[in-house]
């Protein structure tokens, strides 16, 4: 991390696309803004294409520091983004996560797709077997998330996981409510 390191940085996991809907760019650009006013610093995939991207634009135009990990494989199909404040190249998209992850007090998860599942669901694993206590806020605009929420039920109500597992979520519907979440588990 650079050397002027916000007291606090929030991982963001999210699509590398915009996706289909308007509002979810809106989110991303919400979100950014949203972390660099309360004077979170942003962690992320370090793309500039997507909801990732545009959360980071976003974050920097408010006055926030962005550090960005990306998978050197990944360097042209994601467009590292060369305006944030660091951009670390890792050899591989396990350490791509794990310095993401460990440069971060929590975690936020606008919409996404495959990549984004494989972040969420890896560090809610991380939690359930007591790596971290870390908060998991998973922003859910319209209802994004809700086909994901009915299948963790799905699979606590078979016995899969137990019935706290769902807790490891805080589930909101805008950005807003993310950033006034993670304000309420790491400043108040």
């Amino acid at each position: 991390m650079p050397p002027n390191k916000p007291e606090r940085s929030i991982c963001l996991f999210c699509g590398s696309r915009t996706g289909t809907a308007p509002h979810h760019l809106a989110e991303a650009e919400a979100l950014g803004a949203g972390l660099a006013d309360a004077g979170f610093g942003l962690v992320y995939g370090a793309g500039d294409l997507g909801l990732m991207g545009a959360a980071a634009r976003a974050a920097k135009s408010a006055g926030g520091q962005v550090t960005g990990f990306i998978p050197r494989h990944l360097l042209a199909m994601e467009v590292g983004n060369p305006g944030i404040d660091a951009l670390i190249v890792t050899e591989t998209m396990h350490e791509r996560k794990k310095l993401m992850f460990g440069n971060s007090d929590a975690v936020v998860a606008l919409p996404g797709g495959p990549g984004t599942l494989d972040e969420l669901i890896e560090v809610l694993t991380w939690r359930q077997i007591g790596l971290h206590q870390r908060p998991i806020v998973l922003v859910s605009p319209k209802g994004y998330w809700q086909p994901l929420l009915s299948l963790i039920d799905h699979v606590i109500g078979h016995g899969f996981a137990d019935p706290g597992f769902r807790d490891y979520l805080d589930v909101v519907e805008s950005a807003d409510e993310a950033v006034v979440r993670l304000k309420a588990h790491l400043i108040d």
